[in-house]
């Protein structure tokens, strides 16, 4: 199948796990000069995991029980996320692939790979539209700062909501949403990254600073369920397994122990932001924190900064996830009509710009109409732990499988990796089924937005 970023790999056939071998007339000191470094494209991994995660990170410790509790539960959980990580990228490399849904069709077939494909074009066509509303949010927090009374009073259609996402977004998001490849936004992302860690130390120095303690916190989990409530937010948060094959296969130097040293970085850069945010957040504010930390400050300039800044990586992340959508989506149309590579290829381009303006409009006005992150950041969280936990454990199973078939002798490794991927299963259904569950219920009980000095009174 066709993805956004064939051209980026299709260069190479893989000849074992670790040498790729350029096709007959490629040159292949051209092809890497087009590639990604492994650091540069450690910023685009780290760009696509932090997002509107960081803004909610706070409440899911509060949620699971405290510090403690959430932290060790984030532990466990970060050592499947990046073994999930290392099975995709290993499954790529022995097939060739170049997308998530093509590691999935090279490995348990079409089935499998339709299904793959649909869950991701779902998923990311809802995370796109929370990072519309985080944007959304985001200026509602400036213009009731700037103009108070002129916002809550007179509400002029320039500072509705659905006036200011949508000329933004058609402005700041839109011309970033139609191009074929993913490394394009390298440097976009790594301004995204530097606004995050703004973010973390504006908290830090809030903390650090003399402040009252204007809530109760929470040492333990009133129920040993409740230490599941921050596994959505923790799946939500580090889910980059769908975008790490094709920012993989658009490296410079395609081999696993170059792209560990991506994996490596991203992974305690993220973890480090997620648990310094979270922890100094929580304890600032307790049982009084939001579901948006910033949400919580009084509104002073460098909370403003904040905001502006958190505004920015949200329109620099929105094209990272639309390109992914589409990439899946894409799959699921050439599937559905079952065109030939030669027809998918003919009319790549016109059905590219087609599907990001459909992409994009609906997006926006479904993110208009939705006002509150919560529910979907939960949501979400739920469905991301079938990417983090079961496809990967369905195409390390299968893959072990095939070689235990073949009545070779087979290493000891080879029955520890397939145990591993039961595990990813077993562990993946329970999560999905837990939170989602929780979720519903939640929601079923009725969820208030939030409320802080911001909101018009």
């Amino acid at each position: 199948m066709s993805s956004g970023n064939d051209h980026c790999t299709s260069k190479y056939l893989l000849n074992g796990l670790n040498e790729p071998k350029p096709l007959p007339g490629c040159n292949s000191s051209a092809a890497k000069k087009t590639g990604s470094g492994w650091f540069v494209s450690a910023f685009l991994v780290v760009n696509a995991t932090l997002g509107a995660g960081i803004l909610n990170f706070p409440m899911a410790y509060h949620q699971a029980g405290g510090v403690l509790a959430a932290v060790i539960v984030q532990t466990v959980l970060m050592v499947f996320v990046v073994i999930a990580i290392y099975i995709v990228c290993y499954c790529a490399d022995t097939k060739g692939s170049n997308t998530y849904q093509d590691v999935v069709l090279s490995i348990c077939g079409p089935k499998a790979q339709l299904a793959c494909a649909i869950s991701i074009a779902i998923t990311e066509f809802c995370t796109c539209i929370t990072f519309l509303i985080v944007i959304s949010d985001q200026w509602e927090i400036i213009f009731l700062n700037l103009s108070y009374d002129l916002y809550c009073n007179s509400n002029p259609f320039y500072m509705t909501r659905a006036f200011i996402i949508t000329v933004t977004s058609i402005v700041f998001i839109l011309p970033f949403c139609f191009s074929k490849r993913i490394d394009y936004l390298n440097y976009a992302s790594i301004i995204g990254v530097i606004g995050i860690f703004y973010v973390v130390g504006l908290v830090a120095i809030k903390y650090f600073l003399p402040h009252e303690n204007q809530g109760v916190i929470t040492t333990r989990p009133h129920s040993w369920i409740d230490v599941f409530l921050v596994v959505p937010q923790i799946c939500f948060s580090y889910e980059c397994h769908v975008c790490i094959v094709p920012i993989y296969s658009c490296m410079a130097k395609r081999n696993m122990r170059e792209f560990s040293k991506t994996v490596t970085l991203a992974m305690i850069l993220s973890a480090l932001i997620y648990t310094f945010t979270a922890t100094l957040g929580y304890l600032q504010f307790g049982d009084n924190v939001t579901n948006d930390i910033l949400l919580s400050f009084n509104p002073t300039a460098e909370v403003m900064v904040a905001v502006v800044l958190l505004a920015v990586k949200a329109y620099t992340t929105y094209p990272i996830f639309c390109f992914l959508g589409k990439s899946a989506f894409d799959t699921v149309w050439g599937m559905f009509w079952k065109m030939s590579p030669e027809e998918i290829l003919h009319r790549e381009k016109t059905r590219r710009v087609i599907i990001t303006l459909v992409w994009f409009t609906l997006t926006l006005l479904f993110s208009i109409y939705i006002p509150n992150i919560g529910v979907a950041v939960e949501i979400l969280g739920a469905y991301m732990a079938v990417f983090i936990f079961v496809f990967p454990g369905l195409c390390l199973l299968k893959t072990m499988q095939n070689r235990i078939e073949t009545g070779e002798k087979q290493p000891k490794t080879v029955h520890v990796l397939k145990g591993i991927a039961i595990a990813f299963l077993i562990v993946g259904v329970f999560i999905f089924g837990l939170t989602l569950s929780q979720s519903i219920m939640k929601d079923i009980r009725g969820v208030k937005p939030d409320s802080s000095i911001f909101t018009c009174h």
